[in-house]
């Protein structure tokens, strides 16, 4: 039988039943826990708030009249313990933001001077979860209910934790002669222990290495196929991470310069400032290095937009510096491998030249083809005539349009699948099959639109009304007309079409 709200109560007076009191819990608990969570804005305090109105309930079950709604009950009873709750939160805050503002005015700089050497040693003292509560709470400067729920605990559990790996800190600095009290390494950690990195220099680390993540995806690759000798391999590795070494370098050049220069400005010239004017110009001098490496930056940053492929090759070689560096390290330059090696570069540039110098020449499926790919394709490059350095790039252009590369296919047959035997009506619907088929190359969005965009449906409806070997998509218009191939692709097959001189009907005809 479903009991009401007040019997439920007086079985719990009268008998003592627990059955009874878990029943109004579970019937009421959704209504106190939602009315406390709007109010307290924390599922933590939502938890507490709702503890404390069960334990209202239980006490105050003897005094409810006859005619007491509980659900208007609790309600009210939520509403004022959450008023509670938020005072009591807003006083403690005060009381702890008043308390580390006290400490505050008691630490000196110089208790920082002792206690910087000797820091990191003593986090590494601290276990893993109480070095991580000191440097969300000092460190990051996070509210203890952020550290709290950082760790999978509550406020109280953090402040304890916080409060334990301090203490050991404190320890550790007293045995080394340095005499600061809890609270002081608090406040001292808190102030000191993380300062501003310089501006810019955020810029100038992502441009290094975002320039250097593909070439060194491409290093291994490009030095294993061209069979460069393991002392070849590590001074090509080592000058490559100095070139990138240099420009994070030099960013941080200028803005040291930059504020050695404001501070002794700012300041009386004694007989130990350095000369000014010296440093105005070593500042100039480090702020036109900086300005030319971000161009160079941003004129690869162009060109990795337009031929990812030769970007990554490209900055692989130029890494080589070979001419001066292989002699004072006394490599052979006249190794065949080392020849071969060179050879490429040289090809490798020239391609980055046509292509810069003809953009409508560059297709967005050059992303899909693979550092080997480029390679076979640069080191038997020919660029002598007009002829031979179109034929370079049609080959170019038709590795990358090739079934085992371009995934259009198994996408159509992917499609077809889980589709009941439906083709597309539109090419859109293939791309989810298409990425899901680039296993690990991963394309941005525009470049995916892009290859999209060049190809066309010929076909629509159910596959098994189509006629026989006819084709489904096809490249909508070669690049060069000459030397190029049209891809086309059907169910259970797929290849490439001759164009210009070479072909024959059309390739808009399904049956083609």
């Amino acid at each position: 039988m479903h009991e009401s709200d007040l019997e439920l109560v007086q079985n719990y007076l009268r008998n003592g039943s627990q059955k009874a009191f878990s029943a109004l819990v579970s019937r009421h608990l959704n209504l106190v826990f939602s009315a406390a969570l709007r109010q307290m804005r924390s599922p933590q305090l939502a938890e507490e708030v709702c503890q404390s109105v069960f334990s209202d309930l239980a006490q105050s079950a003897a005094q409810l009249k006859p005619d007491t709604i509980l659900t208007a009950w609790l309600y009210e009873v939520t509403r004022r313990t959450a008023i509670d709750v938020v005072r009591r939160e807003s006083r403690r805050q005060r009381r702890e933001k008043a308390a580390f503002e006290l400490t505050a005015m008691n630490a000196t700089t110089d208790d920082w001077k002792e206690i910087e050497p000797f820091l990191d040693e003593a986090m590494h003292t601290l276990d893993a979860h109480d070095r991580a509560a000191v440097l969300l709470r000092y460190f990051e400067n996070k509210s203890l209910r952020d550290v709290g729920e950082a760790l999978g605990t509550n406020d109280d559990a953090a402040q304890k934790r916080v409060s334990r790996a301090v203490e050991r800190l404190r320890e550790f600095f007293s045995k080394r002669g340095i005499t600061v009290g809890a609270s002081g390494v608090a406040v001292v950690i808190s102030a000191n222990a993380v300062q501003a990195a310089p501006a810019g220099i955020a810029f100038t680390i992502s441009s290094a290495i975002a320039g250097t993540a593909l070439a060194n995806i491409t290093t291994s690759t490009a030095i294993k196929t061209i069979g460069m000798t393991t002392l070849q391999k590590s001074l090509i590795t080592v000058t490559l991470v100095a070139s990138v070494g240099t420009a994070v370098y030099e960013g941080r050049q200028v803005n040291n310069l930059k504020t050695r220069l404001q501070t002794i400005e700012g300041r009386a010239p004694t007989s130990t400032t350095p000369d000014i004017d010296a440093l105005k110009r070593e500042r100039d001098e480090a702020i036109a290095r900086e300005a030319s490496l971000q161009e160079e930056n941003l004129r690869l940053k162009k060109t990795t937009a337009e031929v990812p492929k030769l970007r990554g090759e490209l900055a692989v070689l130029r890494a080589g510096q070979q001419d001066q560096r292989n002699s004072v390290a006394g490599l052979d330059t006249n190794d065949p491998a080392f020849q071969q090696f060179l050879h490429a570069k040289e090809q490798a540039k020239k391609i980055v030249q046509y292509f810069e110098a003809m953009p409508e020449k560059y297709i967005p499926e050059l992303n899909l083809l693979t550092d080997v790919d480029w390679l076979s394709v640069t080191k038997e490059a020919s660029f002598d005539s007009d002829e031979n350095i179109r034929k370079t790039l049609s080959k170019l252009r038709s590795l990358a349009k090739d079934y085992k590369r371009l995934p259009m296919h198994h996408a159509l047959t992917k499609f077809i699948e889980e589709n009941n035997g439906q083709l597309p009506n539109e090419m859109s619907q293939l791309k989810p099959y298409f990425t899901a088929a680039l296993k690990g190359t991963v394309l941005e969005d525009a470049t995916l639109d892009a290859i999209f965009a060049r190809y066309k449906l010929l076909q629509t409806g159910n596959a098994k009304d189509i006629p026989d070997k006819a084709w489904v998509i096809v490249e909508k218009a070669p690049v060069d007309k000459d030397y190029d191939s049209r891809a086309k692709f059907g169910i259970g097959t797929s290849s490439l079409i001759g164009t210009g001189l070479h072909s024959a009907g059309d390739p808009d005809d399904p049956s083609y």
